[in-house]
């Protein structure tokens, strides 16, 4: 049986972006009963030079939102990037489930050979459809949702591998 390029993108991105804001809610929720202010988690980065809590989430989120309409050869949906509390964050996370199963199948299968052309920086780099989703946009997808486990996790929010896959 193959799997399908529907199959390998939107149930995948919709389950963990799921996970992702149950994990989200047990960090607001850890915040709270602590007494810490929530900023400690929004802000907080694994290193100096990386991005903090809510830039990981909106790079996830607009990695799953940018493929499917790529792959879909629709418009990418626009956020502003302004996210600054836990409640925004989970607005931002259901906004792109929204869309995500706003795209059909047929919209996504056929799209392998699709040639995805992005502008990174002063330049463009194309791939097929196939290539952007497995080698580009889930690699990118999955740093941005681990990342983001992992700093609420060295931030002291007791969470594992099952918040992390999920319990489906």
């Amino acid at each position: 049986m193959s799997v399908s390029m529907y199959q390998t993108s939107i149930p995948t991105f919709v389950r963990m972006l799921k996970n992702l804001a149950t994990i989200l809610d047990k960090a607001s929720a850890h915040a709270e009963a602590k007494k810490i202010d929530p900023n400690v988690f929004i802000n907080a980065r694994l290193a100096p030079d990386m991005y903090p809590l809510s830039r990981q989430i909106q790079i996830a989120t607009d990695m799953a939102k940018g493929c499917a309409a790529r792959l879909a050869g629709i418009e990418i949906p626009r956020f502003e990037d302004n996210e600054s509390t836990f409640a925004e964050l989970q607005a931002r996370i259901a906004k792109t489930i929204a869309f995500l199963q706003s795209v059909n199948i047929d919209q996504i299968n056929g799209s392998a050979e699709r040639i995805v052309t992005l502008k990174m920086h002063d330049k463009e780099i194309s791939y097929l459809g196939q290539t952007y989703l497995l080698e580009f946009a889930l690699p990118h997808f999955y740093f941005h949702i681990t990342t983001a486990y992992a700093i609420l996790r060295h931030y002291g929010l007791e969470i594992g591998k099952r918040d992390y896959i999920g319990n489906d």
